[in-house]
């Protein structure tokens, strides 16, 4: 018994581990996976024979059990069968991902339109009832139109023009006949930045189809215009966004065909300025009704016309050009002038620090570089521009920008003409380093002119020579593309502009431009507020500030009294610089333009009712009584120093005296005694000695007359004038400021 039981025992034992060794993990070499890969491709499910037949014939899989290689084959199976369980779920979830953002996008998109239409609806109901109020306004008598001041219809007119005074903001009304279709007029107007120069940008937000087969567009538009460079050195942070939010109310163009061929159109402009958030001295720029006629809505008007004519080929212009060219030239010369003007942060500008006066502002654009070699860009320093404004009495802005321009050399430095001309050829050098000389000579070109003459773009060619012995026998002639507008006297409210950019001789379609000049823009006179505009802005009235005579509180009363006619004029000049002539340029730049506001000072006073004239060497004016007072003092003073009358005694009369002291045989020169002494003015004998004009003479200073002797002597008879000038205040308390030296014409 024991023995069987052993064995027993025995046996089990056996069982037990060869149970154990049959399912313990197996680790399968490469090639034995390999070898039941190529079964299983064959045959996912191997049955037992075909299991046992692998072992015999396959020797590397001849250590591996027949239950284990069963194992290996369900095991297979089972991630065959995970793996494509797995693909077909990404499937899925790729499918309903893709499906949730269509669903996705197509509820924003319902949403949009749903916004869309809601807003739509709005702005349709409010173009509705914005077309109804400007049909009224363009044809019916929603406002009380009045006709345009110095505009009046006949068969050569533009067209109809009214202005309204007593609606709530400004408002203007044309009319015209015009030989173009509807469809060509309106696409035109809508580029309102090709005729509006004063348009900034343009943009359209939004755009929707009508119920009447039309378009509804909203439309924002900025509109800059910038007279006064402001006290100090320039706007500060919070004036650096100067835009006057303006409304504009029912507005539009209202166009039909005409039987017999092109277009009538009726042009609205109704604007809410708000005028009371502008200095009261721009006011009224404003609040004038005939302002805005003449900037915008006559100004449509004459463009469509003149569009018109070209296309017809009524209009001929100069030098071979089209018409779309030059037009081109007159846009950017307009543009780039408005840009130097607005200096605005986002065009690149930025002011420079003052030097202490408050008369000249002086900005840097470092990204708007000149290269003339291929018109772009350039590591240059970049371009600077010095700019001033003031107020202007009693001259016409017509009169005055025509005197400027035909008489360049009373206010214009050729040096400087040269320096700006020579960015043109990437020639910098500044100002001085070679001297030229002008020899008088300004050929004017004409280019071409719009249909009433209004707007003139000209070639200036100015004459010149060098004074170096070197460079005796160069040309140094300078080309200036100019244009002119705003002479036309009796254009009520117009904007006056003498605006010039040096220019290749060549002339060149794509020629780089970097526009300067002069705006006039006319005020509205308001009796009895031009002295409180004058003290609370620091305005410059030129015809008061200029030193002709002992202006007392009377005689400006009198003057602003008598004014009637007032204008606002800015001045900008640019110049390229390269970085390390930037302070010299900026030096250069404010003194030049101090140069040019001390020219037109004399100019307007010249020029104005109430003072000479500049042809005043063979006609005299009325003599004012400023004129009056200079002239007695200069006798006292020639009685002082020679015991002699310089006038007869029967010259009694004002025009009497200044006839007298003028045509004097003996050169008198009048300068007014400051830091440093200045000639206000001389008679005939006086300008012919030194070889100048009125308008030039304080241009000369007494270095260029005097030597160190010279000099001396005459500062040691400074302490004797001003000894007479005091004993006769004694006698006489009104203030003088003039000191007379009389030399022998021979001299």
């Amino acid at each position: 018994m024991a023995m069987v039981v052993q064995q027993h025992r025995e046996s089990s034992s056996g069982s037990i581990s060869k149970h154990l060794d049959a399912g313990k993990y197996v680790r399968y070499t490469a090639e034995q996976v390999e070898a039941l890969e190529r079964v299983y491709a064959e045959c996912p499910k191997p049955s037992s024979l075909r299991r046992q037949q692998l072992i015999r014939e396959c020797p590397i899989l001849s250590n591996i059990e027949p239950k284990q290689i069963k194992v290996w084959f369900q095991n297979r199976r089972c991630r065959e069968k995970q793996r494509k369980e797995s693909t077909r779920l990404q499937s899925v979830n790729r499918k309903l991902t893709a499906m949730n953002k269509l669903l996705m996008e197509e509820n924003d998109r319902l949403q949009k339109q749903v916004s869309q239409l809601v807003c739509e609806n709005g702005l349709l109901s409010i173009a509705e009832e914005t077309l109804a109020e400007f049909l009224s306004k363009a044809t019916g008598t929603a406002v009380d139109w009045v006709q345009m001041p110095g505009m009046k219809p006949g068969p050569g007119s533009v067209g109809i023009f009214a202005i309204s005074q007593s609606c709530s903001g400004v408002a203007a009304r044309a009319c015209g006949l015009v030989s173009l279709e509807p469809s060509k007029i309106a696409e035109i107007l809508k580029d309102r930045p090709s005729w509006f120069r004063d348009c900034r940008s343009l943009e359209v937000f939004t755009m929707f189809p009508a119920g009447n087969g039309g378009t509804i567009e909203l439309l924002y538009t900025q509109v800059c215009e910038r007279s006064l460079s402001g006290t100090g050195a320039g706007p500060n942070a919070a004036a650096a966004s100067q835009f006057v939010r303006a409304e504009m109310l029912p507005s539009g163009y209202l166009i039909r065909p005409c039987e017999g061929g092109g277009s009538i159109i009726h042009i609205v402009d109704h604007l809410n300025l708000e005028a009371w958030s502008v200095p009261e001295v721009l006011r009224p720029l404003y609040e004038s009704s005939k302002v805005v006629a003449q900037k915008t809505t006559i100004a449509a008007l004459k463009y469509i016309r003149q569009i018109a004519q070209e296309t017809s080929g009524e209009v001929v212009y100069g030098l071979g050009r089209q018409p779309a060219v030059l037009r081109t030239f007159s846009q950017r010369l307009s543009r780039g002038f408005n840009d130097a003007i607005d200096g605005f942060n986002d065009d690149g500008w930025s002011i420079l620090d003052c030097d202490g006066a408050e008369d000249v502002v002086v900005a840097i654009n470092s990204a708007k570089n000149l290269n003339a070699s291929s018109n772009t860009l350039s590591v240059l320093g970049g371009v600077l521009c010095a700019k001033a404004s003031m107020l202007i009495q009693n001259v016409p802005p017509a009169v005055l920008v025509r005197f400027l321009r035909e008489h360049r050399s009373e206010w214009a430095d050729f040096n400087v003409d040269a320096y700006a001309a020579a960015a043109l050829k990437n020639t910098y050098a500044y100002p001085g380093m070679r001297p030229t000389r002008f020899t008088g000579s300004q050929i004017i070109m004409p280019l071409g002119h719009t249909i009433e003459h209004e707007e003139m773009l000209e070639v200036i060619r100015l004459e010149g020579h060098s004074l170096s012995h070197e460079d005796a026998f160069m040309s140094r002639d300078i080309h200036l593309l100019q244009m002119c507008s705003g002479i036309d006297e009796n254009a009520v409210g117009a904007c006056s502009e003498l605006v010039f950019a040096p220019i290749d001789e060549m002339f060149p379609d794509d020629a780089q431009l970097l526009p300067s000049g002069f705006r006039l823009i006319p005020l509205d006179s308001k009796p009895g507020d031009l002295q409180d505009s004058l003290t609370s802005h620091k305005t410059l009235d030129l015809t008061s500030s200029l030193e002709v005579g002992p202006a007392t509180s009377n005689n400006r009363e009198n003057a602003a009294a008598s004014c009637s006619a007032r204008s606002i004029l800015t001045i900008a000049f640019q110049f390229p610089f390269e970085n390390n002539l930037q302070e010299n340029v900026a030096t250069m730049a404010r003194q030049y333009v101090r140069s040019v506001i001390s020219s037109v000072q004399r100019v307007a006073m010249a020029i104005s009712p109430s003072g000479l004239s500049p042809t005043v060497g063979s006609k005299l004016s009325p003599a004012s009584p400023e004129a009056l007072t200079l002239a007695h003092w200069i006798c006292q003073s020639y009685s002082y120093h020679t015991g002699a009358e310089l006038l007869r005694s029967d010259a009694s009369s004002s025009e009497a005296v200044l006839k007298t002291l003028w045509h004097h045989q003996d050169a008198v020169l009048c300068c007014s005694l400051k830091d440093v002494p200045v000639f206000t003015f001389a008679n005939q004998a006086g300008l012919d000695m030194l070889e100048t004009t009125l308008v030039a003479l304080q241009d000369i200073t007494l270095e260029k007359i005097f030597d160190d002797a010279g000099r001396k002597a005459l500062f040691s008879e400074f302490a004797k004038i001003m000894q007479q000038v005091c004993l006769n205040r004694l006698h006489d308390p009104a203030p003088s400021e003039f000191s007379v030296l009389e030399f022998d014409s021979c001299n």
